[in-house]
């Protein structure tokens, strides 16, 4: 053999143990990162991603009831994804559609969802949007719904909801309640109790429940339509003339209901939708994870603290819901004559 042939071959037994190491030295990397890679492969990592939070957007003011139920149920839907970080965002105006506007214009992804609450299926008849409530979503699970009445001071001259409508008889356009917004579920059936009742109020509307209660304190507004004040109520400070469900709740058993009175029920269902498009499997996460938040003994604390109950729908159940009341509210909006005016 040459001197040639031998360092040749010396060579190249040199190169392949080279090679040997270096891929033994990458077996470990490549078998930390090999699920990553394949998700790459596949597409998006696992959802969620625990490096990436959940934006839940609250479309009211913070510090009022729902902004309480809602950091709430944030807390419990993050201990449900495995401690996953959920941030709030408040987003309000437009009688809460703010927050499902936002979201329809998103990338689907499962990291940007809103509270749904029954106006925007109403606000597409009221003013001109830039979304469609009913295709431009996905509606992933209904969580609860609110209990509504109308309340007033206690040292206001109305202990009953009958006073309170022989005044308003007697003075029109003088007595001012106050609400979430216009256009919302509040505004619309205090005005069809205003033709049912052939009475005249002023509307003052703020941005939620916060703004009205505190207008209703201040004495800016003579009463509010929404969820009452418990607290106050419980404290002697606010007085409930009418309550909107359909049973008397337990802290206002003297408060008849609007079935009583007028056969009809308007709470207001609510719950969490995300953009169109969404993965089926995201969806089933995120309802799944929602639903144990649901059972949460904290969460279900706050939920009747503020009033409200649970009113649970899954998303295939929540998108019929949703599609129904896009269709009845263009009725009630036409008949209450609150329907946007066309240009001519």
């Amino acid at each position: 053999m040459s001197r040639w042939q031998y360092t040749k071959r010396s060579a190249v037994a040199s190169r392949k143990r080279r090679e040997c190491l270096a891929a033994l030295a990458l077996t470990p990397i490549a078998a930390a990162f090999g699920t990553s890679a394949r998700a790459l492969a596949q597409g998006s990592p696992a959802y969620p991603n625990p490096n990436r939070p959940i934006s839940l957007i609250c479309p009211w003011q913070a510090g009022g009831p729902t902004d309480a139920v809602f950091r709430s149920l944030a807390e419990a839907l993050g201990r449900a994804l495995g401690n996953h970080r959920i941030i709030i965002e408040n987003k309000a105006g437009a009688g809460g559609a703010l927050g499902a506007q936002h979201v329809a214009q998103l990338n689907p992804d499962g990291y940007q969802l809103s509270q749904t609450p029954l106006g925007i299926f109403r606000l597409p008849y009221l003013t001109k949007t830039s979304f469609h409530p009913v295709n431009d979503l996905t509606y992933i699970i209904c969580v609860a719904g609110y209990n509504f009445g109308l309340s007033v001071r206690t040292d206001s001259p109305w202990k009953t909801w009958q006073e309170f409508l022989a005044d308003s008889k007697a003075n029109p356009n003088k007595i001012r309640y106050g609400s979430p917004g216009i256009g919302t579920s509040l505004h619309v059936t205090m005005e069809d109790l205003s033709q049912r009742e052939k009475v005249s109020w002023v509307h003052v509307p703020y941005k939620g429940s916060a703004g009205s209660t505190a207008a209703l304190m201040g004495g800016e507004v003579d009463a509010m339509a929404g969820t009452p004040p418990w607290g106050m109520v419980e404290a002697g400070k606010v007085r409930v003339l009418n309550t909107w469900s359909a049973n008397r709740p337990k802290r206002a058993p003297d408060a008849p209901t609007l079935k009583e009175l007028y056969g009809i029920v308007a709470n207001s269902p609510w719950g969490l939708a995300g953009p169109k498009g969404m993965d089926p499997k995201v969806v089933k996460i995120l309802h799944d994870a929602t639903r144990k938040a649901m059972d949460d003994a904290k969460f279900l604390e706050v939920l009747e603290r503020i009033g409200q109950e649970i009113y649970y729908m899954d998303g295939p159940a929540y998108t019929q819901f949703a599609r129904h009341a896009f269709d009845n509210e263009k009725e009630v909006v036409e008949r209450l004559g609150l329907a946007k005016k066309e240009k001519a």
